[in-house]
């Protein structure tokens, strides 16, 4: 039987998703689900919607809950994490207060940035403990890991934990393909894409649409055309999508990730010197705590929706983590896209960085694909997110703090509105606030 631990099950909504589309997968319905959380209330809430899921879709699924991770990852064959470290409170919020004070605003906070510098170092360790217990339980179980900051976590965990066997998930570039099919009115099923970069920096090199008839029609002039005359609708969570519309513009290519997440990866978007900017691109500021605070104030809700409504809606999503799964473990073949380490896969980018790359799957496991070199503007954008990546794992390994400042001055966000010495106390003031959250770093 498949075993498939879900670590921090207790992020309901997104369990749901998980686990919807394992039982809807053929081959899958008789897998075991353990799920897994510290917080028992939250697991007992997942636990309930999971067997809910099994009742609705008619599978014989067994579902198990723990609150012993050791349990739910003994004899696993495939290990999902999707933790937040921290939680809403204190962390998020003390990543936004306090950068705030020093007038750094920030949208989302959770993948670059100096949000995204503090949550890695606070999210790794864990990640780390979670590939220790897989060594002794599981050790030839392949990791999915959702957990963000993707590019820092994955690559941290090539290095701290080199046995372990694992690929970073996320749906933005599938998310962002249905996203642009929706905007030049096309079906998504028709449509074929090349793609690479580092996660949420990864771009479209070839967007096309196939025809009945088996004819290729490049994309982009249309894409442009919709750019330049704003002719394009929302992108995620209902933000503006104008940041990404006009880096088309400017780089070529379209970035897979959204608007709101792209403005705080450079320094042209956000900016105190330009408040005009803001309103151009409606960027939504602070945009991540008001998610949290809707979700929490929905939370009640929804969880009696998921639990105890008429009727529970199972459709498949568009997640990566069940296709793998039944790649993997039923033999099929299938292409995604994940993150993994950088072992000759992009010529251009360092080889000690982490990259979004296509991926074979089959029953012999996930193979990376090798892309070659990525246009230079785009290689060279990227390099600037990597620098900050590096050197926060770089502070993690090293157990070194000096490179905590390092990773927040190169930060493209960060620098263009702080001095150093601004920067330098940012980092000390969230070091204190965050505490025993972070390991010690001399």
């Amino acid at each position: 039987m498949v075993k498939i631990a879900i670590i921090g099950a207790g992020s309901t909504v997104f369990m749901k998703n998980i686990v919807t589309d394992i039982v809807l997968e053929p081959g899958l319905e008789t897998a075991h689900i353990a799920l897994h959380d510290i917080d028992a209330a939250r697991l007992a809430t997942s636990e309930k919607v999971a067997q809910r899921i099994a009742e609705t879709t008619h599978t014989t699924t067994k579902i198990s809950a723990t609150l012993k991770r050791r349990e739910a990852l003994q004899n696993a064959t495939f290990v999902i994490t999707m933790i937040q470290v921290g939680g809403y409170e204190p962390a998020t919020i003390i990543d936004f207060d306090i950068p705030k004070k020093y007038g750094l605003r920030q949208t989302i906070g959770d993948t670059l940035g100096i949000g995204g510098i503090m949550r890695g170092l606070r999210t790794v360790p864990v990640l780390r403990e979670i590939a220790d217990d897989m060594a002794e339980c599981c050790p030839d179980a392949l990791l999915l890991q959702y957990v963000n900051p993707m590019a820092i976590n994955c690559l941290a965990l090539s290095k701290l934990a080199p046995q372990l066997n694992y690929v970073g998930l996320c749906h933005s570039v599938q998310g962002t393909a249905i996203d642009l099919a929706r905007d030049l009115g096309e079906d998504p099923q028709t449509i074929d894409y090349d793609c690479a970069g580092i996660n949420h920096v990864a771009f479209y090199t070839r967007f096309e649409k196939r025809h009945a008839d088996g004819r290729m029609e490049d994309l982009y002039p249309r894409l442009r055309k919709l750019a330049q005359t704003r002719g394009y609708g929302r992108g995620w969570e209902d933000c503006a999508n104008h940041v990404r519309y006009d880096m088309l513009q400017r780089l070529g290519y379209f970035v897979t990730e959204s608007s709101e997440h792209f403005a705080e990866y450079t320094p042209y978007f956000i900016n105190a010197r330009h408040p005009e900017l803001i309103d151009k691109y409606e960027i939504p500021l602070d945009e991540y705590p008001r998610r949290c605070e809707a979700q929490i104030a929905e939370w009640q809700a929804q969880e009696a929706a998921l639990t105890q409504g008429d009727s529970l809606v199972c459709e498949k999503s568009v997640e990566y983590a069940a296709r793998i799964i039944a790649a993997c473990a039923l033999g099929k073949s299938d292409k995604i896209h994940g993150n993994v380490a950088n072992h000759g896969l992009i010529g251009n980018l360092p080889e000690n960085a982490c990259v979004e790359v296509p991926c074979l799957v089959d029953g012999n496991g996930l193979q990376p694909q090798k892309v070659g070199t990525l246009p230079p503007q785009l290689a060279a954008l990227m390099q600037t997110n990597i620098n900050v990546q590096q050197l926060t794992v770089e502070a993690l390994t090293s157990g070194k703090r000096e490179h905590v400042y390092h990773a927040a001055m190169l930060d493209p966000h960060t620098a263009a509105e702080l001095t150093l010495d601004q920067i330098w106390a940012l980092v000390d003031e969230l070091l204190e606030a965050h505490g025993g959250a972070i390991p010690e770093l001399r």
